[in-house]
């Protein structure tokens, strides 16, 4: 049982570390865009990457949850929050980019702040749970 808790907790620090490599590159994709169509066709292809690492974060707290016999503390309710908010966040940035009125000139810049804030958002939410559980 220890050592599948302790390979959780392994997992689970590189899925949060693989979490902030996702929104860095979001951010990367989004500095860089110059054409909205080109943009939105490969934040399509990139959104299902960043999905799977939630999930990855998602399930190994779960396998550590069990292997502690669902021993529900604050922290284990603060980070399942904290998933279902980076969730809600990159779906509600999701729906903007593709209800976005892509034959307007300045549909990017529009985009483009709004996304900043979702990723500022974030960032901070991830770091503030992670330096909560490593101090």
């Amino acid at each position: 049982m220890n050592e599948m808790y302790d390979m959780s907790i392994v997992t689970h620090n590189y899925g949060v570390i693989g979490i902030l490599g996702t929104i860095f590159i979001n951010i990367l994709m989004l500095v860089k865009a110059t054409d909205i169509k080109k943009y939105v066709r490969a934040v399509s292809l990139f959104m299902p990457i960043g999905m799977t690492i939630i999930g990855a974060v998602v399930f190994s707290g779960v396998v550590m949850m069990a292997s502690k016999h669902l021993d529900f503390t604050i922290e284990n309710i603060v980070m399942i929050a904290f998933a279902i908010a980076l969730i809600v966040l990159e779906n509600k940035r999701s729906k903007t980019l593709q209800y976005l009125d892509k034959k307007r000139e300045d549909a990017l810049t529009l985009y483009r702040v709004y996304a900043y804030n979702i990723f500022k958002i974030e960032i901070l939410m991830v770091l503030a749970i992670s330096t909560w559980m490593w101090i």
